[in-house]
């Protein structure tokens, strides 16, 4: 068992990994803005520090050219490494995540964030605007293939010869039916004055079936190949993607989706 529980986190981290090219580097302990305050147009309409959700074994620096693309735009933006790379319980890492807004708000001097969460990362801020009062320090939240009703990850990790999930309790809990996901999922998807977007893609290969990436009551859920049916992205890619972030942008202004199917 603790061969298949390495080999299950090895393989995830690989994953993560191809997303960029430089050396893996743990999340500061201290938040340090990217920039200095928004200076752009596009930034200007929209002042709250960004910060950026990492998923399941997702490194602080794979996070990297997103939150190049929001400091471009004038953003003062922060990485957010879950703890664990999160492979633990995803309301203890939603209670860390609280400390670090606070750390965000502390440094900044704002009274709210936007939120822009990948993955995994995406439960995170969920619970934590859910169960946590997040609600009153979060004005945006953005999620970018989070299986926000489940994916079928044990599936996937059977097939791969590592169990039903390997012991990996994030992963048992992002699986379609867990106790997490049924009290998550009780009662209203969105919560407070949020403006909530999900973004989501028909290729995304770890989120099945991909209309999970969605929620309801309200929010404004934007599937990428309803506007671009050629686009093709994974779901590592929609931290990479300019499209993706076209309508990351948009939604950090509370614009109207218009998805820039050139976008590089």
């Amino acid at each position: 068992m603790l061969l298949r529980k390495t080999a299950l986190v090895l393989a995830l981290a690989t994953a993560a990994l191809l997303a960029s090219s430089a050396t893996a580097t743990a999340a500061p302990a201290d938040p340090a803005p990217a920039t200095a305050a928004p200076t752009t147009p596009l930034a200007a309409a929209a002042a709250n520090p960004v910060i950026v959700v990492g998923g399941l074994s997702g490194v602080a620096v794979a996070y990297e050219p997103i939150a190049a693309r929001l400091r471009a735009d004038g953003y003062r933006t922060f990485i957010y490494q879950l703890p664990g790379l999160g492979l633990g319980d995803i309301p203890t890492s939603a209670r860390a995540f609280a400390g670090y807004v606070n750390q965000v708000r502390a440094s900044t001097g704002a009274a709210a964030v936007d939120v822009v969460a990948h993955s995994e990362g995406g439960l995170v801020s969920r619970y934590y605007l859910k169960r946590l009062g997040g609600t009153t320090t979060v004005d945006r939240y953005v999620s970018l293939g989070t299986p926000q009703y489940g994916t079928y990850v044990a599936n996937i990790v059977a097939f791969l010869g590592l169990g039903s999930c390997a012991g990996v309790v994030a992963c048992q809990q992002m699986t379609i039916g867990s106790a997490f996901l049924a009290d998550l999922n009780a009662g209203d998807d969105t919560p407070g004055a949020v403006r909530y977007t999900t973004i989501r893609t028909l290729q995304d290969e770890l989120v099945r079936p991909t209309g999970n990436a969605a929620v309801n009551d309200g929010a404004t859920n934007v599937l990428i190949q309803a506007y671009c049916p050629l686009r093709v992205v994974g779901h590592l890619g929609l931290v990479l993607d300019g499209t993706a972030y076209t309508i990351v942008r948009g939604a950090l202004v509370d614009g109207p989706v218009r998805p820039n199917c050139l976008a590089l």
